[in-house]
């Protein structure tokens, strides 16, 4: 079972920058992604962006080109570099491993706090 501790999140102001990190352990499938969400209050869950075993990345389109994920060498821990944060960014920010067999599997870390604020 996979478990998913994020950090970093805090208060930053406008323009500033940010970078999360999701520490996971236990044992992964051998075809997975590792990513970010986010929600906002009163909003939906929403990709932020996400990492493919394979090495490929995805992104959610209000983040493209300032935000960046990346893996370390073991693939066990994702991080999320935030650039040029605006106030619309102010959300709890949630890692999620998921694979799909026969269905989609999903697991997530409780959530770190990102408020871009002046």
């Amino acid at each position: 079972q996979v478990q998913l501790v994020e950090s970093g999140g805090g208060l930053v102001q406008p323009g500033g920058s940010l970078r999360l990190s999701c520490a996971a352990s236990g044992s992964f499938t051998g075809i997975y992604t590792l990513g970010w969400y986010r929600q906002a209050p009163g909003k939906q869950r929403e990709l932020v962006a996400g990492i493919h075993s394979a090495g490929s990345t995805t992104y959610g389109g209000s983040v493209k080109g300032r935000f960046t994920i990346s893996r370390d060498n073991a693939g066990k821990t994702v991080y999320l570099q935030m650039n040029s944060l605006k106030p619309e960014d102010t959300a709890v920010y949630y890692c999620n491993y998921w694979y799909w067999d026969l269905k989609r599997h999903d697991t997530w870390g409780q959530g770190t706090q990102v408020t871009v604020s002046s």
